[in-house]
């Protein structure tokens, strides 16, 4: 996979993707915009990819919108000159949403508007003693973006999302941390081996099953729901269908054979024609 702004490489099942412009402390453009919707859109057809850690290059994860051009760094842009109306279909977090795939987020450096939102649909957040965050939207008189006003309070709770927006200051790991944004603060040298040994735990051959797809989805998409009769509802359809699958048989002969399953269904195309992956 080449792009123009981002890195990637893949071992032992576990997609690494390095936001990649280093002299501009990885500010987002259309072009990152762009590639990354591309990526988390087509890694669903990539059955070697079980996993993926997102990180930045050089010091700073995502210093937020390239503004150098004005406040049509906002916007999304057509030939270089003309602004277009954003459409949901032009959002990273929605495509991070969609994605049947765990997602560790490796907060690198500096990670302050769409750099921290973009982190908030990921699974888990790790995160360098050395970085700040900041949701600023305030400070430069903008609406908060992606979805983050869905996404924060829901990770964070209201209280706690409110006081971050609101005062649209810049704070560290450890309050990250106290504030349940992050799951673990390391050392900068630390941080992408933490966040590789843990999705390589999650690529594992337990983890590379259907099950994993369904599952990731079926939390993030009953953060919503209004009942919990709509989650069994949903469940319940998961659980025979996937019961009369071949993954549920080899799962329960690995188990009684004591060795680890191994998997024939593939998410790339096996998925329960059903639920939210469907749309």
């Amino acid at each position: 996979m080449t792009y123009e702004t981002l890195l990637t490489s893949l071992e032992d099942g576990v997609m690494t993707v390095t936001l990649n412009r280093p002299d501009k402390l990885n500010a987002f453009n259309t072009v990152m915009s762009k590639e990354l919707i591309d990526f988390f859109q087509g890694v669903n057809a990539m059955d070697e990819v079980r996993a993926i850690v997102v990180t930045g290059a050089g010091r700073a994860f995502c210093a937020g919108a390239d503004i150098s051009g004005g406040s049509g760094a906002f916007q999304v842009w057509n030939d270089g000159s003309k602004p277009q109306k954003r459409e949901a279909r032009d959002s990273i977090t929605l495509a991070i949403f969609n994605c049947l795939k765990p997602i560790v987020a490796a907060i690198n450096g500096a990670a302050v508007g769409v750099g921290i939102t973009m982190c908030l649909p990921m699974d888990l957040r790790l995160m360098s003693n050395a970085a700040r965050i900041g949701f600023v939207f305030n400070k430069r008189g903008m609406a908060m973006e992606a979805g983050s006003c869905w996404f924060l309070p829901r990770l964070v709770g209201m209280q706690q999302a409110q006081e971050w927006v609101m005062t649209a200051e810049l704070f560290g790991a450890e309050e990250a941390l106290k504030g349940g944004l992050v799951r673990s603060v390391h050392a900068p040298e630390d941080l992408l081996p933490a966040a590789r040994a843990l999705a390589k735990k999650f690529a594992a051959s337990t983890s590379s099953s259907v099950a994993a797809a369904v599952n990731r989805r079926l939390m993030w998409s009953m953060l919503g729901a209004q009942d919990p009769l709509d989650a069994v509802t949903l469940d319940l359809q998961c659980v025979g269908y996937l019961a009369a699958g071949a993954d549920a048989q080899e799962g329960i002969k690995s188990f009684f054979e004591k060795r680890p399953p191994n998997f024939p269904l593939k998410p790339s195309k096996d998925m329960p024609p059903f639920g939210p992956w469907t749309k």
